[in-house]
């Protein structure tokens, strides 16, 4: 091939081409021989799984919100698994007040200090009107505050009756059908020394 054939733009454009080919050529050949099974330490599946978690990478604001809820949950889980464990404290002697008023009948259960652990009264029981204040609201009551307080290991009680309804005998009575062993009764109703005049009776 004389000079002016070689400095031509056929030839300049096929020498070009036959360049290009040779480095397409060698690069096919590099990627082949570092994805190839045969390459020891090298596994086809784990090129995959790399080149998988490589596309779905996370940014590291969010990777840091995911972390910051992981450990929100575990806190909170410590937290309930903590609260489950504390155990119930047990009060086998407690007071018992009975406020028996025309209206209605209040009874509630305490620890020898005065802390409240159970009450019940008749709206509570879904009695209403009339039937708040009779001795068949009194008893129920009684059982439900009992009940609850069973919970805390309550055995026996002081009693203080407050108020002249007619729910208090009953409230009493209930204690000791319910197994509540009763070391004392006291009647605790406020008596005026001729102090406020008393209401004008109703004329009839």
């Amino acid at each position: 091939m004389t000079d002016s054939q070689k400095n031509s733009p056929n030839a300049i454009k096929e020498e070009a081409k036959a360049l290009e080919q040779k480095s397409t050529s060698a690069i096919s050949e590099a990627i082949k021989a570092e994805l190839s099974p045969e390459k020891p330490g090298v596994d086809e599946s784990e090129l995959a799984l790399k080149k998988l978690q490589s596309d779905n990478e996370l940014p590291d604001e969010i990777k840091q919100k995911l972390e910051k809820r992981k450990q929100e949950r575990l806190k909170s889980l410590a937290k309930s698994k903590k609260k489950k464990k504390k155990s119930v404290r047990q009060v086998p002697m407690g007071k018992v007040f009975v406020n028996a008023t025309y209206n209605n009948t209040i009874v509630s259960i305490t620890d020898m200090t005065g802390n409240v652990i159970a009450w019940a009264s008749a709206g509570v029981a879904g009695f209403k009107g009339p039937k708040k204040s009779t001795p068949y609201a009194a008893q129920i009551i009684t059982r439900i505050a009992v009940d609850r307080a069973k919970e805390y290991g309550f055995r026996e009680a002081n009693v203080f009756i407050n108020g002249v309804g007619t729910g208090r005998e009953s409230a009493v009575r209930a204690l000791f059908a319910n197994g509540i062993n009763v070391n004392m009764i006291k009647d605790i109703t406020p008596i005026p020394h001729n102090g406020c005049r008393v209401r004008k009776a109703r004329r009839v």
